[in-house]
């Protein structure tokens, strides 16, 4: 019953993290043709998606029957500044070895996909 219930958690928080993936990738691409550096435009749809994801994780894949803690929100926040800083290196190397912003973007969303979901997963919604 565990692993079941763990899959659906884990089919929620994709869920979410498409939607906060589109909004991550259309701030980055609105950004990045404004002319904003690669990095800068990764932390910003970041950022925008970050909004999103928050607001879907608490509400939808991590079910609470209690609004969020003040520790989920701080442990929250700092998965998503090391998601930020997963993000953000990957999208500066690979645009610093010739990788157009948009694919270098694409590489990192599954590297700091699955770093936030395990921290956030076994850390921040972990059940007691």
């Amino acid at each position: 019953m565990a692993i079941v219930l763990m899959r659906m958690t884990f089919a929620r928080y994709l869920l979410a993290s498409v939607c906060a993936l589109a909004c991550d990738f259309l701030v980055f691409m609105a950004m990045s043709r404004a002319g904003l550096w690669p990095m800068g435009a990764a932390a910003g749809g970041y950022c925008a998606g970050l909004l999103v994801h928050w607001l879907l994780s608490v509400r939808f894949v991590f079910l609470r029957d209690a609004d969020a803690s003040p520790a989920q929100c701080a442990g929250f926040a700092l998965s998503a500044l090391a998601g930020l800083a997963v993000t953000t290196v990957l999208v500066g190397g690979l645009t610093a070895i010739g990788l157009p912003p948009a694919t270098a973007k694409a590489l990192a969303v599954p590297v700091s996909f699955l770093a936030v979901y395990a921290i956030r997963r076994y850390g921040v919604f972990a059940r007691a």
